[in-house]
């Protein structure tokens, strides 16, 4: 086992892993930029190094910087957290290289799922079922032969990068161009590469995920699935677990399939397989995710699983001690990110509290948040003993929560909790626009 992990993040999930670390009586570096030196992962941290000035590129993207923070403090490991280097195999490579691990899956299968064309090809050779879709698109009179021979409304897709960046909906072929190359130039701008592909834009259709952990001789659990079907711009804004529209017969396939594209992809770690569920119970591959993702707190809240220390059991080559049959998935589950919506210094902060319900974040009163990143300030998360408890506990932590100082969105997520679609779980991903959110 490790004795000093790095953790190259910022914010709630630097202190999720600071906290985790703790727990394992392992020894804690953060790194920050000039922007985040009083914020409170870096107190929390037992050494603390400055790797560059407040723009991501600087700091949070600067492997070097981060590689270096790692070897003068004699950390063994890096947990890249989520978003910023937790995808980006050229890190995952550089870590290795120095002879740091790398908490997370092998650099090669990184590069492999964050391909989207090659993972959908993967997949269609391991047996998953994928949306009807193109290869690689290389220009102009390709998108528009692929387009006719798919069907409108179709889906422009950056086949590199997530976060909904790089996606277009194309609703007859008169939008064909425009969408074409803005999908193009954002996918190049954001992840440094402009192709694209194109799926069939299927509608109306539930974002489901399966959770998985899989360990370096290839065994792998299925921890149940997250519902992420409430997004803002390929946003997702609240989550629950598990899903009210699957039945446990379709909970079973979608948790093989997940399986059989961990195996396929020779899969270690934690990773999240997410796919569209269409109204006739078919469900399609998405993507992968080579990642912790920001929902992982619901998982860990059903299944009794912290999914944390066990990345970090698995990376120092700890086998799984536990089988798909030990799974007990128990009660329901809702996070609700709270999102800023505008720069400023929390004036005052409240946190609710009681059995089964918790605030993950870095907020604290007087903390003043930078404009340079990501709007996720928390992370409110509720478990019940069953769905309708969980709404009812979450409207009630929701109204507890208080967030002065910095505009968010605690009222929107309330709207939608007592919105009587989402009551009955009969929700899809044009939740937010059909509502008028």
């Amino acid at each position: 086992m490790f004795s000093k992990i790095l953790i190259a993040n910022r914010g709630e999930v630097a202190v999720r892993i600071i906290r985790a670390c703790k727990d394992m009586g392992i020894s804690t570096v953060a790194v920050y930029s000039e922007a985040d030196e009083e914020s409170i992962h870096v107190a929390l941290a037992d050494e603390a190094i400055c790797v560059g000035k407040a723009s991501p590129k600087d700091s949070y993207l600067n492997m070097e910087n981060i590689i270096s923070a790692a070897l003068v403090t004699g950390a063994q490991a890096i947990h890249p957290g989520y978003g910023f280097l937790a995808e980006n195999a050229g890190f995952a490579r550089l870590c290795k290289k120095f002879g740091l691990v790398f908490i997370g899956p092998d650099a090669k299968v990184i590069e492999k799922m964050g391909d989207k064309d090659a993972a959908r090809k993967l997949m269609v050779q391991a047996g998953v079922p994928v949306v009807p879709g193109s290869d690689l698109i290389e220009n102009l009179q390709q998108a528009r032969q692929e387009a006719r021979r798919i069907g409108f409304p179709l889906l422009i897709k950056a086949s590199a990068g997530g976060g909904g960046k790089g996606i277009r909906l194309v609703k007859d072929e008169s939008q064909l161009e425009h969408a074409f190359l803005m999908a193009a130039e954002e996918a190049k701008n954001a992840f440094g590469n402009g192709n694209v592909y194109m799926e069939k834009y299927l509608a109306p259709v539930k974002h489901i995920e399966i959770q998985l952990l899989s360990d370096e001789k290839g065994n792998t659990v299925c921890l149940g699935e997250r519902e992420c079907s409430i997004q803002r711009n390929n946003q997702k804004l609240l989550e629950e677990a598990p899903s009210s529209g699957l039945s446990a017969e379709l909970r079973e396939r979608m948790m093989e399939a997940a399986g059989r594209a961990a195996k396929a992809a020779g899969y270690t770690n934690a990773g999240t397989v997410e796919f569209l569920l269409d109204t006739d119970q078919n469900f399609y591959f998405m993507e992968m995710n080579t990642r912790l993702q920001v929902e992982h707190p619901i998982t860990e809240e059903i299944s009794g699983v912290d999914l944390v220390k066990w990345q970090i059991r698995i990376a120092s080559g700890v086998l799984l001690d536990m089988k798909q049959e030990d799974i007990r998935l128990k009660g329901a589950a809702i996070e609700c990110r709270i999102n800023a919506r505008s720069g400023g210094t929390v004036t005052f902060l409240h946190v609710p509290g009681g059995p089964g319900v918790r605030f993950e974040t870095a907020l604290y009163q007087g903390y003043q948040v930078p404009p340079f990143y990501d709007s996720l300030i928390g992370k409110l998360v509720v478990h019940g003993q069953n769905r309708e408890e969980a709404i009812r506990k979450m409207q009630s932590a929701l109204c507890e929560l208080v967030v002065e100082g910095v505009a968010n969105n605690i009222e929107e997520q309330l709207e939608i909790l007592d919105d009587p679609d989402f009551r009955k779980g009969e929700y899809f991903t044009d939740f937010i626009q059909r509502k008028g959110l």
